[in-house]
Order: structure tokens, then C-alpha cells, then sequence
């Protein structure tokens, strides 16, 4: 992908990220609906579309001065985002330390550390992720990155963040000339969904925007949190990334709808995801049938289906 954070710094396996396939869905779309592409984000070094941001973010710290080699990173995290931190800073001579819970995929734990982050597990009490859980890691990480000689990555706030996903829109522009119609994403913190869009934009596509939410926590489409189990995703009432005025709605789809998509996709489509995958797919599906033929939704495989072995979507 040449220089995924824009800052010369790219080393090793930092070279591996991006340039990710673009699959059309073959078997899982109706006919008579839009077509229906995705994005194989499992295809980078972790596994995750949150290498292109770690990347981005820690790159930048450095050539900024806000860091430097030998420095401990800490970031508050559901797993993804941390074992792309725990890569790139170990790339790049810092150390990494997470916030974590047992909320989310033990194997996201494992990864952690065996990219040699210290991991620092924060109790759920029922395995859900709610808010309260949330507010908890986040003020641990924050106590923490008060130390000397420590780092908030401040993956909620870091200008970085969208600019490391712009490089997922330049190649959807490339892998498909003209552009989507319309660009389906799950939200967390809206980054990805922010960057993809600017790099189609620079690339001189403009699609319809669609969030991507799960039903059981709607924050988006009602401001009220809930309960729920696909990690990374409904994080905030107000996600620090998003433009609202840049989306034409929003769609809710329940959880297990998501996670019965997860299967189907490896079994008929050989994609391979976790549950934002799964809503994203749901979405983009519904998005298509509702389009009609002679249009392109895309949306993204956020990460590889290996981090969840063990876990409830595919046990």
C-alpha cells in the first residue's frame, strides 16, 4: 500500500498493510438486487482493518515528537485495535500496554500478547459490553497514560485515526472504477466509516452513505444504549468521527441476525468475519435488494472470523 501513515516510516511488516481484496458477493444476494461488494480486511498482518489506523497513529506520534522509541502506548480496547497497536508499536520500538475485557474474544487477548503487549483485563460480570464498561476501561487507560513516559494512542480523538482509513477508499476507487453507490459501514467510533468516504471522495467517487448499527444498542437511530455482543462497534452516543450530515440513514440489524450471516458468509461466500461484519453484510444486502439492479453497494469485512473461533459466533 506504499506508506499507509503518509509519514516515511514504513518498516517490515508495516508494508504488508493494505491492498486488501475487494470480493463481489456471488451467492448470498438475491436476484434482481445491486450488486454487492466486500472489502477482505482479515487479509492484513493482524487480521483487522485497525492496522491501517495503528499505523497511521503511531507513525505520526513519532514524527510529531509526542513520542518516542522505548515509550509505553495505552489505549482502551476490545482487541482489534490493540493487537494493531501492539504490531506497530513493537515495529517501531515502543512498548504497548491494553485495557481490555473479558467482554470480548479471549483469542484478542492472546494476540495482545503475543505481539508482546501488556494486557490489563477489566471484569464485564455478565460477558455483555455496555456503556458502564466502557466509561470503566476508559478511565483505567486514561489513569494509566498519566505515567512518565507514557502515550494515549486516543484511538476516540486522534485526527490520525480517519486519515489511516482513507487508504480503504482509494483502493475500493481503484478495485472499482466509478465508484460504489452506496457505502455500507458499522460505527464505532466512525473513522473507518469517515476515511473510506474521503478516500472515494478523493478519488473522485461520491456515494450514498449508510451506518451500520446493531438493533439491540441503536444509539444512532435512538440515542439509547443497550446490552449487546459485536465487539467494536456502538461504543458511543456520539461517535467522535462521525458527520451525520454525510449519511443518508441508518440501519439497525439485530445481533444474531449479524452472527448467522457470519456463518453463511464462510460457508456460501468464503468470507470469513467477525460480527460488524455480519451487520455489514445484513445491511449492504438489504441495501441492494431495495437499490435494485444496475447499482454497487459496498461494504467491509472489518476482520478475519480467526479472531471469534472459540467464541459465541461460531461455537
Amino acid at each position: 500500500m506504499g506508506d499507509p501513515g503518509g509519514s516515511g516510516r514504513v518498516t517490515g511488516g508495516l508494508a504488508a498493510i493494505g491492498r486488501t481484496p475487494l470480493v463481489r458477493l456471488e451467492h448470498l444476494v438475491p436476484h434482481g438486487a445491486a450488486e454487492v461488494w466486500v472489502k477482505v480486511e482479515g487479509a492484513n498482518p493482524t487480521g483487522s482493518y485497525k492496522d491501517r489506523m495503528a499505523v497511521a497513529v503511531l507513525t505520526g506520534a513519532l514524527e510529531r515528537g509526542d513520542v518516542e522509541p522505548g515509550d509505553t502506548v495505552v489505549e482502551y480496547t476490545g482487541g482489534s485495535t490493540g493487537t494493531a497497536l501492539a504490531f506497530v508499536a513493537g515495529v517501531l520500538g515502543l512498548r504497548f500496554t491494553a485495557v481490555f475485557s473479558d467482554a470480548f474474544s479471549d483469542s484478542k487477548r492472546q494476540a495482545m500478547e503475543a505481539f508482546g503487549a501488556t494486557v490489563l483485563v477489566e471484569p464485564s460480570g455478565d460477558g455483555t459490553i455496555t456503556t458502564e464498561l466502557i466509561d470503566r476501561m476508559r478511565q483505567r487507560a486514561h489513569a494509566l497514560a498519566e505515567a512518565p513516559h507514557a502515550y494515549y494512542a486516543d484511538q476516540f480523538g486522534s485526527p490520525d485515526v480517519p486519515r489511516g482509513y482513507a487508504t480503504m477508499g482509494a483502493e475500493i476507487a481503484e478495485q472499482l472504477p466509478g465508484g460504489p453507490d452506496v457505502l455500507c459501514v458499522a460505527v464505532g467510533t466512525g473513522g473507518a466509516l469517515m476515511g473510506t468516504l474521503a478516500g472515494l471522495r478523493a478519488s473522485g467517487a461520491d456515494p450514498a452513505v449508510v451506518a451500520v448499527e446493531p438493533a439491540e444498542s441503536a444509539l444512532l437511530t435512538t440515542g439509547v444504549p443497550g446490552a449487546h455482543r459485536v465487539e467494536g462497534v456502538a461504543v458511543s452516543v456520539d461517535p467522535p468521527f462521525l458527520d451525520r450530515t454525510v449519511l443518508r440513514e441508518v440501519r439497525a440489524i439485530e445481533q444474531d441476525r449479524a452472527f448467522e450471516m457470519c456463518r453463511t458468509l464462510a460457508r456460501t461466500e468464503g468470507v470469513f468475519g467477525g460480527g460488524s461484519t455480519g451487520l455489514n453484510v445484513c445491511a449492504a444486502i438489504d441495501e441492494a435488494v431495495a437499490l435494485g439492479p444496475g447499482h454497487r453497494v459496498v461494504t467491509i469485512a472489518c476482520d478475519s472470523g480467526l479472531k471469534y473461533l472459540g467464541g459465541h459466533i461460531y461455537s
